[in-house]
């Protein structure tokens, strides 16, 4: 009996599948798009003709078309399981209209993630080419044409061959080019910082020194050496504690974008590094799909980390989160990017491979922890010799990790300061000033984007894409 014939994309996920389907099934790849609009001096697309995209088969792909004709011929039914986003649905469609099928009643399958249930279960409720989605592909398409493909010569001529000039592109260099403009207007000044050293006893009896700092930023030196002066034989007390109990929630589940950002911060891989290596864990089973704009969490995945969370850490680490998307244009039947199998800490002796799973693996335990509850200690301390200034100190108390067992976030912003832990004080205490420097800086103008700055500006604007 002939078998059925499931097309997908990459060949790396059709062995894995095809170990799921048994023998009903044989599992083919499509390499990817088997067609594509004509190259060339053309647009490729029919302005007069309502926008009518011309399609060509690319010489490259006459051979894996040419198999699939075969296989497809002698095969009782052919299916389709591209991936679930829009490239996937028009890689779907392009098989369907290659391969003589009726995209009205071929049987389509898409599934978040490449394990043995989620296979099964696609293929126990199949569904026919969604033509909506197909459609906003190819208006995308047509739309990338229309608006840069002119320009991309210019491009190839004058800077570098191969270079696009599509609606990302233009965008993106817009962008930089503003920030490069900020850059050059803007004005550097010089200010002089006041800081200070106290000695003081910590909570083990042991004489440690804390920072204290001066609130108030001098313009000139002569303001700065007035203020130091004025400090010379002073006696240091504290004025004010003041101590807030703050808390600090987990991020959510890394979508695409997020991943890319957290991936270039601290791994440091480009974004193009960690698509690659996301796509090798997800055609292996390790991850779920890695192009989602979703937050979102199945109650399955979300049943599997709490009893992870718990057994690594107890219930009190547990706290369970199902967090909503703010993108408008987010699909939330989409989940976020997740291990498959959250009891697995080590999937690869690859590398690269090892790295970016732990980082998705901390993000998603993490995202179903407790908040870390912290401590805000403020220190006014106050100076005897000139009334009505004061010097600030700032802590932090960890009073309880939560999800910083896991993860922290990482952040673009280089000159951020994470507060110290100041040793115990008392209202009315008297300090030992160790120094006291009025130290000279200078404004900065905003930093040039990084891979990751860009991508994340891209997504706060609603381009779509932003890692093209």
């Amino acid at each position: 009996m002939a078998k059925k014939l499931l097309i997908v994309e990459s060949p790396a996920k059709a062995k894995t599948i095809e170990k799921y389907l048994g023998e009903d099934f044989s599992v083919k790849s499509s390499y990817g798009h088997i067609r594509d609009l004509e190259k060339g001096n053309d647009l490729g697309v029919d302005v007069e003709q309502n926008y009518r995209p011309k399609y060509v088969i690319p010489p490259d792909k006459y051979k894996t078309v040419k198999e699939l004709k075969d296989a497809a011929g002698k095969s009782a039914e052919v299916w389709l399981a591209t991936d679930e986003d829009r490239e996937g649905e028009a890689i779907s469609w392009h098989l369907c209209e290659v391969l003589g099928l009726d995209a009205r009643h071929t049987k389509r399958i898409v599934f978040h993630e490449i394990t043995k249930p989620a296979i099964q279960k696609a293929v126990q409720t199949p569904r026919t080419v969604n033509m909506n989605v197909v459609n906003a592909q190819q208006a995308r398409r047509v739309l990338d044409r229309l608006v840069g493909w002119e320009l991309s010569g210019l491009l190839w001529k004058k800077v570098k061959s191969q270079l696009s000039a599509g609606r990302v592109q233009s965008v993106a260099v817009k962008l930089i080019v503003e920030r490069e403009r900020e850059i050059q207007n803007f004005k550097i000044t010089p200010f002089f910082r006041i800081v200070a050293q106290f000695f003081a006893k910590n909570a083990q009896g042991k004489v440690v020194t804390f920072k204290a700092e001066s609130p108030t930023r001098f313009d000139d030196a002569a303001g700065a050496e007035n203020f130091l002066k004025k400090c010379v034989g002073a006696t240091f007390s504290v004025d004010n504690i003041e101590v807030k109990p703050t808390r600090r929630k987990p991020a959510p589940p890394f979508t695409t974008s997020t991943l890319q950002q957290e991936a270039s911060r601290k791994l440091g891989f480009s974004v193009n590094r960690t698509m690659s290596v996301a796509q090798k864990l997800y055609e292996q089973g390790f991850i779920t799909y890695m192009r989602t704009d979703s937050t979102n969490l199945s109650e399955t995945a979300l049943q599997a980390i709490a009893d992870e969370v718990v057994k690594q850490f107890g219930q009190r680490y547990h706290q369970r989160r199902q967090y909503k998307t703010k993108n408008e244009s987010a699909q939330e039947a989409h989940e976020a990017i997740r291990p498959t199998y959250v009891e697995r800490q080590n999937i690869s002796p690859n590398r690269d491979e090892q790295r970016l799973y732990e980082l998705i693996w901390k993000r998603a335990m993490a995202s179903q922890m407790a908040d870390a509850e912290l401590e805000k200690t403020t220190v006014d301390i106050g100076i005897s010799t000139h009334p009505g200034a004061s010097l600030v100190a700032e802590g932090e108390v960890l009073k309880f990790d939560g999800f910083l067992k896991v993860y922290l976030e990482g952040t673009d912003d280089e000159d951020e300061e994470t507060a110290g832990i100041l040793p115990p004080l008392a209202k009315g205490q008297q300090l030992d000033l160790d120094d006291m420097t009025a130290t000279e800086r200078f404004t900065r103008p905003p930093a040039r984007y990084t891979e990751a700055g860009l991508v994340k500006k891209l997504e706060e604007l609603g381009i779509g894409r932003p890692s093209t």
